[in-house]
């Protein structure tokens, strides 16, 4: 081998991390492990997938634990000028616990519905499918170039088509399937579309050293840089169900099987907010003047929306409580963009997205929560209306209580005091940055959450009408139940946590 030669070879070799990416792997692997053993096991004894899958991705978030102590990264280039392609830094952690957890919890919801659905939702499939985008979900927070965040948000995402329209011979399934994919291609084509326009004015993929070359970038190809960062922009808003990139979320959760909706519901947010967390923030700092107003004006109007949506669910209506936590989820997606809009105006831009952070975590443990109490519901009352949790409380008191304090944590109510806390966060970040009209309508749209949060929680416990019967709740959501409302109780009582842990060596 020549000299020249050797210094090319000593870059291309690199060094794995294993245990930075264990949690995404380890994911992965289970994935493949399910698929494989669905082809030996007979129909009776499938429902073991479910629980293997379930210890996978147990396993998966308890690897993250040693990578608390630090910043680690792997896929790096050789030289001066270093640059990561995966970095398990405290952010990506905490969005890989967030997005773990929920996969976690989706499984533990699934594993009942798909016993009382075993003609029509395939076993090994389901597991496959639920464990790669969960795989891919992880990917992303970590992902440190543009390719590999490109990848990962495929990953996580062309599974999650297949799961909304999984179950056979169901039409509104499969209409919700196809809406979702529609809406999702046009997002990834458009972000590539984005993403090779700022690769070609920069000359790199890699997310720290396009922040430091885009400002530089001059000519005619300033002209490419500004079209790729609006590209690339909007197709991750398409990715967070922002407003008027929302037209799929309600009738693709009441088509998908009630576990895959809450999937959709805390960790597909996930996936897109971290994305566009990434490539606002860390990507594109120097084009803060204009993704700020941007996302504020989208913030805005996503709030509104979707609360006003929400609002106009009628209770006797079909699937309406699935369709009011559908518009519930967009209303709560205004208000994880108030702190990146934020990001764009402030000094600290760590501070502001330590808010976004600290609301998710907040938002996914209750709202995750919020679909374990419709499943339970929906066993007995398959259209889940919300007239059918009028007199819950007669029947099952503890599932009562907890979707009552489910529903005020995403009101802003005490005792649902985390839901107050991380709202209350939001509202500082927007002050702080200067945008005190977004506060403003940020406190309209409270107030109008509040209605129709309470309305819901009120019938809760109003005298049922009728025979009523006791729903029986099985293990899995029980566990699935008990976890959310430890969860929440525990963040309630101790609500500086989350602040702390969410904003604590961001990037």
């Amino acid at each position: 081998m020549s000299a020249l030669a050797q210094p090319l070879a000593a870059s291309a070799v690199q060094s794995v991390d294993w245990l930075a990416i264990a949690p995404p792997t380890i994911a992965a692997a289970v994935a493949l492990v399910v698929l494989v053993a669905d082809l030996f096991l007979p129909e009776p004894r499938k429902a073991v997938l479910g629980w293997v899958s379930v210890a996978g991705l147990a396993v998966a978030a308890l690897m993250l634990l040693p990578l608390l102590e630090g910043d680690r990264n792997t896929f790096c280039l050789a030289g001066p000028a270093r640059a990561c392609s995966y970095t398990a830094d405290h952010f990506a952690v905490v969005i890989q616990f967030l997005v773990l957890g929920g996969a976690l919890l989706a499984a533990l919801l699934s594993v009942t519905n798909l016993d009382d659905e075993r003609r029509r939702v395939p076993a090994g499939e389901f597991w496959f499918l639920l464990l790669s985008s969960a795989a891919g979900a992880a990917l992303l927070p970590a992902a440190r170039d543009l390719a590999t965040l490109i990848v990962a948000l495929e990953v996580a995402s062309l599974p999650a088509f297949a799961l909304v329209g999984i179950r056979h011979g169901d039409k509104r399934s499969s209409e919700a399937a196809l809406k979702f994919f529609l809406s999702s291609v046009t997002a990834t084509a458009v972000s590539l579309m984005g993403v090779s326009f700022v690769y070609g004015s920069t000359g790199t993929l890699y997310l720290t050293q396009v922040a430091q070359l885009l400002p530089h970038v001059g000519g005619q190809l300033h002209t490419l840089a500004q079209a790729g960062v609006v590209l690339t922009l909007v197709g991750f808003a398409f990715k967070t169900a922002a407003v008027p990139f929302h037209f799929w979320v309600p009738d693709t959760y009441v088509g998908a099987p009630l576990p895959v909706a809450a999937y959709l519901s805390v960790v597909g947010k996930a996936v897109g907010f971290s994305g566009l967390i990434l490539v606002t923030v860390v990507a594109f700092p120097s084009y803060a003047d204009v993704w700020g107003p941007a996302l504020a004006v989208l913030a805005a109007l996503t709030m509104t929306v979707g609360n006003v949506g929400a609002l106009r669910q009628q209770a006797t209506r079909a699937y309406s409580a699935v369709r009011l936590l559908a518009w519930s989820s967009v209303g709560q997606a205004g208000y994880l963009l108030v702190p990146i809009a934020a990001a764009g105006y402030a000094e600290d831009a760590r501070k502001a997205i330590g808010s976004t952070v600290a609301y998710a975590l907040m938002y996914g443990a209750v709202n995750l929560g919020a679909f374990a109490v419709a499943a339970v519901v929906g066993r007995r009352r398959a259209q889940n209306r919300i007239s059918d949790y009028r007199g819950l409380y007669a029947t099952n008191p503890l599932t009562a209580l907890l979707l009552a304090f489910f529903l005020l944590c995403l009101a802003g109510l005490p005792p649902g005091v985390i839901g107050l806390f991380a709202k209350v966060t939001v509202f500082s970040a927007a002050v702080d940055a200067g945008l005190g009209w977004l506060a403003v309508v940020m406190a309209v749209n409270v107030v109008i959450a509040l209605f129709y949060y309470l309305q819901w929680t009120a019938l809760l416990f109003r005298a049922p009408e009728g025979e009523s019967a006791r729903h029986r709740v099985p293990a899995p959501l029980t566990a699935a139940l008990a976890l959310t409302g430890v969860v929440g109780v525990a963040l309630s009582g101790a609500p500086q946590l989350v602040l702390r842990f969410a904003a604590t060596g961001l990037f």
